[in-house]
């Protein structure tokens, strides 16, 4: 199923039932009291967050839905049937955001559940209004009104750990060697059009497409992707070994970060110096050293065509995610 990470459909609950005027019929009389019942409730519109990152997707084509109406109340004090609820099942970490209230609710936790549009309230039979002064009262009320209105999902990723970086810095690589994921992997700018993820010992690891000078205003696919980094736990941030200037290259991420603002600047950040392989053991040194000094931030480095360096940064890894 495709990944979806936006959406937007029309809801509704259920009117809640009218209340009714009726009369109890007993033998001999024409009528023997008021036994107008109430009306039934109104069916909710409820959220439940299920860790599917392709829920979003049933609603590419399905775009409009109603819970029932309450049921009118019944003869003999009976009241009418409630509506039917229905629940819209969307990823965990989705924002639903409702146009015409500015309601707003996020969902953070599998099985979660949020009541979005509440149903309207049976209205009251004439039997309600039954008093000492009033025995044959005509009175009722009719059900509460539905709510309703135009809800966009918006899918931000929960992930320990979120991999960032230029194109090419090695990311879908480096997520593929570390989790067995099936990130695409190829040689050109963007190759990663959206988030991949992957479990790591329990710790769910997203390679967050690759970010271009710009991305923070709109230029490119970038601020599509910036908004999956606001819930990850740390940032993992790879700058490929083979640039000429590493620091360069960092700044030019982090400057992206700290314009998008929603705290992404102040995020943990573990930088990487990635394939380490394609320079000579000294030049990864210079650059390792050089970033530190530059950044203030121990280094990582790893290649994933090097067993023992992948390792030896898999268990780093996992000791920081701990």
């Amino acid at each position: 199923m495709a990944f979806i990470d936006e959406a937007t459909v029309s809801v509704s609950s259920g009117k809640g039932g009218d209340g009714v005027v009726r009369w109890i019929h007993l033998k001999g009389k024409e009528k023997g009291g008021p036994g107008g019942g109430d009306g039934g409730r109104g069916g909710d519109i409820i959220l439940e967050a299920v860790r599917d990152l392709g829920a979003l997707a049933h609603y590419r084509f399905e775009k409009s839905f109603y819970a029932e109406a309450g049921g009118d109340g019944k003869n003999d004090l009976k009241s009418g049937k409630n509506g039917a609820s229905i629940t819209l099942k969307v990823p965990v970490g989705t924002v639903a955001h409702v146009a015409e209230t500015g309601k707003t609710v996020e969902l953070t936790k599998e099985g979660e559940q949020i009541l979005l549009c509440k149903g309207g309230t049976g209205g009251k039979g004439n039997a309600r209004f039954r008093s000492s002064t009033n025995q044959n009262p005509t009175e009722f009320t009719a059900g509460t009104q539905a709510e309703s209105g135009t809800v966009t999902f918006t899918l931000k990723i929960i992930a320990d750990a979120g991999l960032v970086g230029l194109p090419n810095a090695g990311k879908s690589s480096l997520l593929n060697a570390l989790t067995r994921a099936k990130s695409r992997v190829g040689a050109y700018p963007f190759t990663t059009l959206e988030p991949a993820l992957g479990d790591f010992y329990g710790y769910i690891l997203a390679d967050i497409p690759g970010l271009i000078e710009g991305a923070s205003s709109g230029k490119g696919l970038g601020i599509k992707f910036l908004k999956h980094i606001e819930r990850t736990g740390i940032i993992l941030h790879l700058v490929s070994a083979e640039q000429e200037d590493p620091f360069a290259t960092y700044k030019e991420v982090r400057n992206e970060l700290e314009s998008f603002g929603h705290e992404l600047s102040e995020k943990r950040e573990v930088l990487v110096l990635s394939k380490v392989d394609l320079i000579s053991v000294a030049e990864c040194e210079a650059k390792k050293t050089s970033l530190e000094k530059k950044t203030g931030k121990d280094v990582l480095t790893v290649s994933v065509e090097d067993p023992d360096a992948l390792k030896v940064f898999s268990d780093t890894l996992a000791k920081l995610l701990a």
